[in-house]
């Protein structure tokens, strides 16, 4: 892409699941002239309905657009949309700038970056934090890895995504960052669960008890937005427990290829293991609290 973007730029957005959904219709919003593909193309719909085009593969997205964003499930899903034969580095314009939102391995990222180089283009991953609400309130954090004259040409678009949106460094930097954001996740998730899991067994009222220790040293991301779904049985995804199982075997194969240990996140991997043998993989990770009470024979 020859320069920043303007209202001219074309965008591509592939994946329209939970999160990828609404950060597309924020950029519809803004104008920009957009084509999508997604593998369920019901889930498009709204976005169809909207205003954007439809293509049948991720290369005719690419072939149409000057940025192409992807916001899929897994890296073999990342690795498909980019690699197939109707791909989109197959299918990549000259110049265009190629962003991967998804959490995917950092080695995959730098070949990606690679490989698009060699097509004339240029590739920035750019995971996210913040799951549904997030996504739907343009109040993301993206984690940004590439090269900066390529950060730059896509700066605009991502503003309208996200709030706090920092460039790591070279390729594969924002998805190193977006492991250790997911390690937090993990420490956190535990706690908040346990926390209401002991609070319920102490006969406490958990709304009073959440009172007291909000906004006090515990206070956290999860605590603030997870624990109340907890409390009401809500355990629809805002980010999908499967996902989250993906994302903590990266950091953990990653640990172990730097040669250190993380016994906290291997454990709640463990736990989450669990969640999903139990049937609840396609849950929100809240449900972690469903394993837990599994263990300590509560029922609700």
């Amino acid at each position: 892409m020859s320069g920043a973007v303007s209202n001219t730029t074309r965008i591509g957005w592939i994946g329209t699941g939970v999160m990828g959904h609404s950060m597309c219709g924020h950029l519809l919003a803004e104008g920009y002239r957009t084509t999508i593909y997604s593998r369920t193309r019901e889930k498009a719909a709204g976005l169809l309905e909207r205003g954007a085009t439809w293509a049948d593969s991720p290369g005719a997205v690419a072939q149409s657009s000057d940025v192409v964003f992807t916001m899929v499930g897994f890296p073999a899903d990342v690795r498909a949309v980019y690699f197939e034969p109707d791909g989109i580095l197959a299918g990549a314009r000259q110049g265009a700038v190629l962003v991967d939102m998804t959490t995917t391995e950092p080695t995959l990222a730098r070949e990606i970056e690679a490989a698009a180089r060699k097509a004339g283009a240029s590739a920035v991953d750019a995971p996210v934090s913040g799951g549904d609400v997030g996504a739907r309130n343009r109040a993301l954090s993206i984690m940004i890895g590439g090269e900066p004259e390529a950060v730059d040409a896509v700066m605009p678009l991502l503003q309208i995504l996200g709030r706090n949106i920092v460039h790591q460094g070279s390729p594969g930097a924002g998805q190193h960052t977006k492991m250790c954001n997911q390690i937090v996740i993990a420490g956190t998730m535990i706690g908040v669960c346990e926390s209401l899991l002991y609070a319920h067994r102490a006969g406490l009222d958990t709304e009073r008890m959440l009172q007291s220790i909000r906004s006090g040293a515990a206070a956290c991301w999860t605590l603030e937005n997870l624990a109340p779904r907890v409390m009401k049985g809500d355990f629809e995804p805002g980010f999908i427990v499967e996902h989250f199982i993906k994302d903590m075997g990266i950091a953990l194969a990653e640990a172990q290829r730097m040669g250190i240990a993380l016994p906290g996140l291997a454990l709640v991997h463990q736990l989450y293991l669990a969640v999903q043998a139990q049937g609840h993989g396609r849950r929100g990770t809240q449900a972690l609290m469903l394993a837990l009470e599994h263990i300590s024979n509560i029922r609700r």
